[in-house]
């Protein structure tokens, strides 16, 4: 087993005013050449957004994104005809593919909008861009790892063009689960959302991050109630 630590202070953090950033990979401003990427995955923002504020229209192209808001709400709108509006409990993937411009603001004009901002490499370039969203049941996440997103295109799933998968648990305090890597070669960087968490005989708090490879399986205890995120990833 091999594992790499980032602690929640160690993260690039940036105030523009109307966003306050953290980078846990070097991007924008933000460059640490320790800290390009955890195998195919490549930024991992925390990005908190001013009432009213966000993002203008921007392109990328040739990757996986995926955000994750946290508390309030984000729209989104993109040049292949998407026009959203994402809540904490969605999920929303877009792959940029051959190009693809969007823009994302806070939806609200009175509160600010947290979210998790994911960037993942796809498996090859030149993917057709596309865009999805889903709500999950919290209750679902309950001292279990529910699957956000994953390789899997049957119906009804959040999918990416690559083999990565996306898990959220809500552990409670004193509670023990386990986490099976999917697919021998991956590995997972872990991050603690909330609360305080035990893995592999290291103690992380809120917004800490441990990436962790060359095993198969992961063993979390609840210090106290704790939310977790997955990102399990292809190491090259």
């Amino acid at each position: 087993m091999k594992k790499i630590i980032h602690k929640a202070e160690s993260r690039g953090y940036y105030d523009y005013g109307w966003l306050k950033t953290n980078h846990t990979f070097s991007f924008s401003r933000y460059y640490d050449p320790e800290r390009i990427n955890f195998g195919m995955l490549r930024v991992l923002n925390d990005d908190i957004v001013a009432p009213g504020q966000g993002f203008g229209t921007h392109p990328h192209n040739d990757m996986e994104i995926v955000s994750i808001p946290l508390s309030g709400a984000m729209a989104h709108k993109d040049s292949t005809g998407n026009e959203e509006v994402i809540y904490p409990n969605d999920v929303q993937v877009m792959s940029a593919g051959t190009g693809i411009l969007h823009s994302e603001y806070n939806h609200s004009k009175e509160v600010e909008s947290n979210f998790l901002q994911l960037w993942i490499i796809p498996n090859k370039k030149g993917h057709q861009p596309r865009y999805e969203q889903k709500s999950f049941d919290p209750t679902r996440r309950k001292n279990n790892f529910t699957t956000l997103v994953s390789p899997d295109k049957s119906d009804g799933n959040l999918w990416l063009n690559q083999d990565a998968f996306l898990s959220m648990a809500d552990i409670e305090k004193g509670v023990s689960i386990n986490y099976r890597i999917n697919s021998k070669g991956n590995g997972v960087y872990v991050l603690v959302i909330e609360g305080k968490i035990n893995l592999s005989e290291e103690n992380l708090e809120k917004r800490d991050g441990i990436g962790i490879w060359e095993i198969d399986e992961i063993s979390f205890i609840a210090n106290e109630n704790s939310q977790v995120l997955l990102i399990e990833v292809p190491m090259s």
